[in-house]
């Protein structure tokens, strides 16, 4: 198919919502019809020439009272879908009762196999039918869909009966494909407030498919591979990666197939997905589409993945995922419970109100360890999963077990407004577990923040791109594996740090004269403490709790309930003996790059000022984050004062100039 004709079809196709929808819908809605309307027409062309073969084949059926009928029908459709009702959607023009239209329709949906079905109730189109029917536009819509000025038929349209010169050529699977995903793509941009919630632009998808395979484009064999996408949306990364892996088998004379596999919970996008592989096709794929949370209800759990691609959702909240596997305290799924080689275990739960990164340890959990290829990852994320949480929280234990793990190869900074409904920065780390050596226990990091190209026009928050002279530049800085400007590598312990807590003992001075409050004590407990007090040995040091304590000879409880009322803190006074000052806590955040480890820092950094501190070794955590700020830091020079004063002076000049001007043209008038 030639871009002209994929343009002709797609206008006329975007032109049918304005001509018959504009009065009664508001544009934000016209996918509600036209999406699932393309997909129906299609799956109608198809059908066409088998009609009669599968409406026979029902009837011997019907006779026979055979009740599971269809596989039977697919089979004498030749698809992996059928129509069993008596209608072709081109017999319903005919119908003039808006009444009779509504019932042949429902009938000629009814008709469809369950495959088709479930694509129509996510979309939710029946739910359409009485506001065109009650508007009298269901068969204008129809008519438009049917009408010989497009064909969305597999089959050529020839002048005439000798078949001897195509007036419009037929459409093969990909090419409706492409014309589906294009439609996709201008709803979701004309309704782009909403857009970046399930479709990620095409140019970041191509650059996530260019980063996942050409590293392993000379590992790619004669065999069958798998891709996946936890957060599928529309389909789009999982049909990219499938034409990318295609292409570069065909570029390197491989023979592959790819299986795809995704899961999505929005019902819309859902049906989408599915329906661009119908279309495409892919049947058998389709199925290979599953509904509902990958979080709460894993689809694929028992399968593993030789690619995986996504754009999960982030800085949205998880708490009915959370509820529904238990509570957040008491999740076990082992997906989000890691073990480090050393046997410690890691609990990697993160805050309910954002849950990207267990979209990336579920894609972890589903990588392949027993083939030479292992498995490679892309994922978009913002900044919150590279620095967020503390150390030994949900967050950084994450970081903690991918990092540990040697699984992280690079993360790429993509420029701010590249997507639709966040103006925010992102990042796409890529994940392997089969690192080539030169890469192995390291992390590289590119910022490829100006690497982009001007839209004419914004979409949405969107107003740049990666063209693909740029995505090959992102490529090569990836592939050379160098330090430059853009491009910094760093071992996998540069990022850790070990969280301590620092501690100075507690320093008190005695006053035994404080009157202590007579509700404090009981009248035996007051009685034995003035006794205690009335015989405390001459000369017994009052700044020296431990010493004091001993001297009185009163019980533990009782010198525990006096203490608060007779003492106050002194730093010129002993330490109490195994007891810190809340009040001088402190922490002291550790690069585990510091020579001599925490010992050597506390003793070089903190002891000069605080001599008695100690590291409370039973609290130390250990965290880990990542910084771009930090490593891709850019001094910016400043003007020298002379420069300045330069410019100051000229401005003078010129000001002066103006104003001489200004009077002279005053006083002439």
């Amino acid at each position: 198919m030639d871009n002209q004709t994929h343009n002709t079809i797609v206008s006329f196709i975007w032109g049918i919502a304005d001509d018959c929808l504009r009065d009664v819908y508001v544009r934000g809605k016209y996918r509600d019809v036209i999406l699932p309307m393309v997909v129906i027409r299609r799956l109608d062309a198809v059908l066409e020439p088998t009609k009669q073969a599968v409406l026979d084949m029902k009837k011997r059926m019907d006779d026979a009272k055979i009740t599971n009928q269809t596989p039977a029908l697919c089979n004498a459709a030749g698809q992996s879908f059928c129509n069993s009702s008596p209608f072709c959607l081109r017999d319903l023009t005919s119908r003039a009762k808006r009444q009779a239209l509504k019932a042949d329709f429902i009938a000629y949906l009814d008709g469809f196999s369950p495959n088709v079905q479930e694509i129509l109730e996510k979309f939710k189109f029946r739910n359409q039918i009485d506001t065109m029917i009650d508007a009298d536009i269901l068969g204008a819509v129809i008519e438009k869909f049917v009408t010989p000025t497009i064909n969305l038929s597999p089959s050529p349209i020839y002048k005439d009966d000798t078949k001897t010169e195509i007036r419009m050529p037929g459409l093969d699977n990909h090419a409706m494909g492409t014309i589906f995903e294009e439609l996709v793509r201008r709803f979701n941009e004309a309704n782009n407030e909403e857009a970046g919630e399930h479709w990620t632009p095409r140019d970041v998808v191509e650059l996530m498919a260019d980063i996942v395979f050409t590293p392993v484009s000379d590992k790619i064999k004669d065999a069958t591979y798998s891709c996946y996408d936890g957060a599928c949306g529309t389909g789009g990364m999982l049909t990219v990666a499938q034409e990318r892996l295609l292409q570069l088998a065909d570029d390197t004379g491989k023979n592959v197939s790819i299986h795809l596999f995704g899961q999505e919970i929005n019902p819309e996008t859902y049906a989408i997905a599915k329906a661009d592989l119908l279309l495409k096709g892919d049947g058998d794929q389709s199925e290979h589409i599953y509904f509902g949370s990958t979080l709460s209800d894993d689809g694929w759990a028992t399968y593993r993945y030789d690619f995986m691609l996504s754009n999960p959702p982030y800085g949205k909240t998880w708490k009915t995922d959370a509820e529904k596997m238990g509570g957040k305290k008491d999740i076990l799924d082992s997906r989000f419970n890691g073990t480090l080689d050393d046997g410690t275990q890691l609990t990697m739960i993160p805050r309910v109100n954002d849950g990207q990164l267990l979209f990336l340890l579920n894609n972890v959990a589903k990588m392949k360890t027993d083939t030479p290829l292992g498995s490679r990852i892309a994922e978009v994320h913002n900044s919150s999963s590279l620095f967020s949480g503390e150390a030994g929280s949900g967050e950084s234990n994450a970081r903690r077990y991918l990092i540990e793990n040697d699984l992280v190869e690079a993360i790429i900074a993509v420029p701010e407004k590249m997507f639709y409904n966040t103006d925010l920065g992102t990042y796409i780390w890529v994940i392997s577990n089969r690192k080539e050596t030169r890469r192995k226990g390291k992390i590289q990091l590119i910022d490829a923040t100006s690497m982009k190209y001007p839209l004419t026009k914004n979409l949405g928050k969107k107003n740049c791109e990666f063209t693909e002279d740029l995505r090959h530049q992102i490529v090569d800085i990836y592939m050379r594996f160098e330090e430059s400007e853009v491009s910094r590598i760093f071992e996998n312990r540069d990022f850790g740090y070990w969280y301590v807590t620092v501690e100075r003992p507690l320093r008190l001075r005695v006053d035994p004269k404080k009157q202590i409050p007579v509700t404090a004590l009981k009248a035996a407990e007051l009685k034995a403490y003035c006794a205690a007090i009335a015989n405390l040995p001459h000369g017994t040091p009052l700044d020296d709790w431990m010493a004091f304590s001993k001297a009185t000879k009163m019980k533990a409880t009782l010198l525990k309930k006096v203490r608060p009322f007779i003492t106050e803190k002194d730093p010129t006074a002993k330490p109490v003996e195994g007891e810190a000052d809340s009040d001088l806590r402190d922490t002291e955040i550790i690069p585990f790059s510091f020579t001599g480890g925490i010992d050597a820092f506390i003793e070089k950094e903190v002891r000069p000022y605080a001599p008695d501190v100690w590291a409370e070794d039973n609290q130390t955590r250990i965290g880990y984050e990542i910084s771009f700020t930090k490593y891709f830091y850019r001094i910016v020079e400043l003007r020298t004062m002379k420069d300045i004063i330069a410019d100051l002076k000229t401005l003078e000049t010129e000001t002066e100039g103006m104003l001489a001007d200004i009077i002279g043209g005053v006083s002439n008038e």
